[in-house]
């Protein structure tokens, strides 16, 4: 996305002290990603998402994931002589604000590495100033393809243009044609009208989708745009009921989304909505009671799942957060722990000595673990190397697995 669109993660650190524990034992317990550690230096990871907004209940999952990422190093002492806190600032899921929390984050001198954001236009108002601070983000949400490969990607040129930019999700590469090949090969959808935002994400989505449906055989029976704060499209609804589409693809996010398959539906257009990991969160059906059959994919396999995430889900639910983990949760804490790595490993290569921002980005590069969602690494572009998705449908009122694979191109 979540391209869709953002979230960050900072980790501060204290100049280049010794990491040995100076200080008596400490016990800090609540919010701000507390545990007890012995530490004596501060590493906070800090978190820029939508917290409030109409995205914010991605957002607020991502960083309740990240602060149980850090509650976790801090009680297993993770990174000795190191104790992590949080520091969550809100995006609203636009790139202005984005702009300004990266500008903070990398004027505070504590500061080592970002989680986020959530969205890829946010992304882009960000990857320049954290680059040029050696600052390393890791983005569990953000699809958008040029962030890692560049402009060019689409005609084979890839070219990495930020090396301090990182993401725990897959493309849109990826994720645009799997929806398409599930289209027409498993739902026998011939026949799609497509509509986009015109974000980053959701035109990104939009165009990757077209190609492979049209490779496919697929016929395209209009194309239009909508604007991302659009909740009347009386106009674009007559378009798809008279143009013989068999379903809508729409390259968004889920507040225009469910309103826009909402009015198809109550039309008379009884044909299904899909979309990308922007749409598939719960508040999706909450904003449209006749969601029954859209479709929508995410990255990765179903957490649920997954044994690897099965303590995830029970640590979460005991640390008490109110809101949900959400779609973007397992991938959160792994882009939490990968900095923690980071910062364990360079913190190493410095003789226990606090690294600077450079050698926690390089250290970043290298990580590999077993994470939430599986296999944690990085490629070449900074990209996960985990190109598994899913396929949900919503069935009685929640989001159902149709089906989860690995992308083949």
């Amino acid at each position: 996305m979540r391209h869709r669109s953002a979230v960050v993660v900072s980790i501060a650190v204290i100049g280049a002290l010794s990491l040995t524990a100076c200080g008596s034992r400490g016990e800090k317990k609540g919010g701000d990603g507390g545990g007890t550690n012995s530490a004596s230096t501060t590493v906070v990871i800090g978190v820029d998402a939508p917290l409030t907004g109409d995205l914010s209940a991605l957002g607020l999952g991502i960083r309740n994931s990240v602060d149980l990422a850090i509650k976790k190093a801090n009680e297993s002492n993770e990174v000795p002589g190191v104790k992590f806190e949080i520091k969550a600032l809100d995006d609203t899921g636009k790139p202005a604000p984005g702009q300004q929390n990266a500008t903070q984050l990398v004027g505070d001198s504590k500061v080592l590495g970002v989680v986020g954001p959530l969205n890829s236009s946010v992304a882009q108002s960000m990857q320049q100033i954290f680059d040029d601070a050696n600052l390393v983000e890791v983005s569990p949400a953000n699809t958008g393809v040029a962030l890692s490969q560049g402009e060019k990607w689409a005609s084979g040129e890839k070219k990495r243009p930020f090396n301090s930019y990182f993401r725990t999700a897959t493309t849109d590469a990826v994720q645009g044609p799997f929806a398409a090949q599930f289209l027409y090969n498993d739902a026998k959808k011939t026949k799609v009208f497509l509509i986009d935002d015109q974000k980053t994400y959701g035109a990104g989505l939009a165009g990757t989708f077209k190609g492979e449906f049209t490779r496919l055989g697929g016929t395209l029976v209009g194309e239009e745009h909508v604007n991302p704060d659009d909740r009347d499209f009386a106009a674009i609804v007559t378009k798809v009921k008279s143009s013989g589409a068999e379903a809508v693809y729409y390259g968004g996010e889920y507040p225009a989304a469910g309103p826009l398959s909402l009015q198809l539906k109550e039309a008379g257009a009884n044909i299904p909505l899909m979309g990308g990991d922007g749409i598939q969160s719960g508040d999706f059906i909450k904003l449209n009671p006749k969601s029954q059959g859209d479709y929508a994919t995410a990255v990765g396999l179903p957490v649920e799942s997954l044994d690897t995430a099965k303590k995830f889900i029970a640590d979460y639910k005991t640390a008490g957060y109110k809101d949900a983990y959400e779609t973007y949760g397992g991938y959160s804490y792994d882009s939490a722990w990968a900095i923690i790595q980071g910062v364990k490993q360079a913190v190493k290569d410095n003789n226990g000595k606090v690294p600077d921002r450079k050698a926690v980005r390089d250290a970043v590069q290298k990580v590999t673990f077993d994470g939430v969602t599986g296999k944690v690494s990085f490629d070449e572009f900074g990209d996960t190397t985990n190109k598994q998705l899913t396929v949900y449908a919503v069935k009685d009122g929640k989001w159902a697995v149709e089906k989860s694979g690995t992308f083949k191109g």
